[in-house]
């Protein structure tokens, strides 16, 4: 009986970062100055700076583990496609899960071996604003609200 109440105890404290993270965090705004870009993002989560993105202005962001990363970042639109253009300009991935595309902002969703991938980009004066979002296809429910909150508080 102990020794299954102590391989309970286990089970249960592996999951406790993961599952306090998301009500527990602290969010701090981040902006891209040059764009005016804008996210709501935990940065007690996001604590390694990985510095600026490959193709766009602003910033990658790491947990301390590497589990999951975040890149907010604008990324140029000189023709001012609409979401939508762009997206298929993008070549998207293979196994998309999910798509919304509106005038406005596109969100896709994909799995990719072990990791799910989100991107959300909202269309601003001659940019895409983005963020994407990594993180273990395992620990999908206890991310759902982070992603949510992020992608909810993009702003052009």
């Amino acid at each position: 009986m102990r020794l299954l109440h102590l391989c309970a105890a286990i089970v249960a404290w592996s999951f406790v970062p993961i599952l306090a993270f998301a009500g527990d965090a602290e969010w701090r705004r981040y902006v891209i100055a040059s764009t005016g870009t804008s996210v709501d993002m935990p940065v007690s989560i996001f604590t390694v700076d990985a510095g600026p993105p490959e193709g766009g202005t602003g910033r990658r962001f790491f947990t301390d583990d590497r589990r999951a990363d975040l890149t907010v970042q604008s990324v140029p639109n000189p023709d001012n496609d609409s979401p939508a253009t762009f997206l298929a300009k993008m070549r998207s991935p293979a196994g998309i899960i999910y798509k919304r595309i509106t005038s406005d902002f596109f969100v896709v969703s994909s799995t990719r071996k072990d990791r799910i991938w989100y991107n959300r980009c909202n269309r601003g004066n001659g940019t895409l604003n983005c963020v994407m979002i990594n993180y273990p296809v395992s620990e999908k429910r206890q991310w759902d609200n982070v992603v949510t909150r992020i992608s909810h508080t993009l702003r052009s």
